[in-house]
């Protein structure tokens, strides 16, 4: 599952994403987990959670809205332990409902299992079904709950490499983390779609969808979590197994994790965030120059590449937008009205930036083209002369089946239009985005980087139908 902090981007980039932090053999782990969450916020505002285990009893909380609404009436010293997981949610499958958020924990004949999962399992109704016609119950409506049902299953508890196994049996992207009493374990998909990194802490291991979380606590990044690769660490220490073959081609690593949904002081997929967005800036400027008196930024994920755009053209950057940081991401919150209200809330216009001048608005992307739209008139209200609306990614004009929560080629402002269709409808004088080729210039190992979302081209098809909400009965009303 999955969050992220921005509209979907309702009219900016796509809603996705979760945040992912685990501890193992950490003393007050669960200051260290709310403290990594903390820090992954960003990454998902619908709700949080924390299972940790002092080696006899596991202990849990979690709760709708942000990391610290959760602990407001809770104290972390009624969560004793050195061991567990968190998570932060942005719902990509699943509606926003208590019992949804994450980590899901339950009782097998085996003693306690805690899962928390960020991405999209994209066969995950085909084993949902089977599981049903033989009389499991489900109690959410998310995809990350068929782990636990696969882990509980005695074709897989009976024998060896149990949680290879089940992991074995999933389609699509996911990062877990996955936690019994004694035992913190993490994995990532064969295509290593979502990020997760191991880190270390005086003499015990952290698990992290970023590396800003480990940052936050002072830890040390060790490596990333390879794709196809289970992580176990109990007192044994750490060890690796492998719980599928290597993929034959290239990876999935999401670029959206570099165009938005990362922090920029992080490093994904081996890379900093920062300096991914400062050169798709400068590629920006490169095939999109522009004639202005001043560059400003949507803040904050298109800060960086209005950096980038600024120094490559030589027009000065400014401060044109003021961002509340009072209002959440609004692209993560999961309503249209929400989205709508949170973008008049959370940015406002600095008119003695922007009056009488032609400006260059960096934005990292436009996915629905709603919010650009507003914040272009409320630029002209402001007394802009002229607006060049920059884009630091392709145009999105396909669905993502993996964890990005634009899944409706309807809802997509790119989808059948063309580009002068888009510029009218959000308003501008022009507009220009980096090309695939320029995005694919500044990325790492580019084969190894999913960019479905702009081609249509993706590493694996779901089964079927797939929706957010694909897996709830009609009957069931969140509540």
């Amino acid at each position: 599952m999955n969050h992220g902090s921005r509209d979907i981007k309702e009219g900016g980039a796509p809603r996705e994403y979760c945040g992912l932090f685990g501890a193992f053999g950490v003393p007050n782990a669960a200051e260290v987990l709310y403290a990594g969450l903390f820090a992954l916020q960003h990454r998902g505002q619908e709700g949080a959670g924390i299972v940790v285990s002092d080696r006899k009893k596991v202990r849990s909380i979690k709760g709708q809205g942000l990391v610290s609404d959760l602990l407001r009436d809770h104290e972390l010293d009624n969560l004793p332990g050195d061991l567990g997981i968190g998570h932060t949610r942005y719902s990509t499958t699943g509606s926003s409902r208590l019992q949804n958020v994450q980590p899901l924990v339950v009782e097998c004949l085996d003693g306690i299992w805690s899962i928390a999962h960020n991405g999209n399992l994209v066969n995950a109704p085909r084993l949902r079904l089977a599981y049903q016609e033989a009389g499991a119950i489900f109690q959410t409506s998310t995809d990350s709950e068929i782990l636990l049902h696969l882990i509980a299953d005695p074709m897989y508890r009976a024998r060896p490499r149990r949680v290879e196994r089940a992991l074995s049996e999933l389609r699509g992207a996911f990062s877990f983390l996955l936690m019994t009493r004694d035992t913190v374990m993490a994995a990532r998909d064969p295509y290593g779609f979502r990020p997760l990194s191991i880190g270390r802490l005086g003499d015990g291991y952290l698990f992290a969808s970023e590396t800003c979380a480990l940052n936050q606590v002072g830890a040390s990044h060790v490596r990333d979590v390879l794709p196809g690769e289970l992580v176990t660490v109990d007192e044994k220490g750490l060890r690796s197994s492998s719980f599928c073959e290597p993929v034959s081609g290239a990876l999935g690593q999401c670029i959206f994790e570099h165009v938005y949904f990362a922090r920029p002081d992080s490093n994904v997929f081996n890379q900093s965030v920062h300096q991914t967005r400062l050169n798709l800036g400068r590629r920006l400027a490169e095939e999109h120059p522009a004639e202005a008196d001043v560059v400003i930024a949507v803040p904050d994920s298109g800060t960086s590449a209005a950096l980038g755009f600024s120094e490559q053209s030589g027009i000065p950057l400014d401060h044109g937008f003021m961002r509340s940081h009072y209002v959440g991401r609004t692209f993560i919150m999961p309503e249209l009205a929400q989205r709508q209200g949170g973008v008049d809330m959370k940015l406002a216009v600095v008119e003695s930036v922007v009056r009488g001048r032609r400006v260059v608005v960096v934005d990292d992307s436009l996915v629905r083209g709603n919010t650009s739209r507003r914040r272009i008139a409320a630029l002209r209200r402001a007394g802009a002369t002229e607006i060049h609306m920059r884009v630091s990614c392709p145009p999105t004009a396909h669905p993502c089946y993996f964890g990005v929560d634009f899944p409706s080629r309807e809802e997509l402002v790119a989808h059948q239009r063309s580009m002068e269709e888009i510029r009218e409808f959000i308003g501008a004088d022009s507009l220009g985005y980096v090309s695939l080729e320029g995005l694919l210039s500044v990325v790492e190992q580019p084969a190894d980087f999913c960019t479905g979302c702009f081609t249509g081209r993706y590493p694996m098809q779901p089964d079927g139908d797939f929706s957010k909400r694909g897996l709830e009965s009609a009957q069931l009303q969140s509540v």
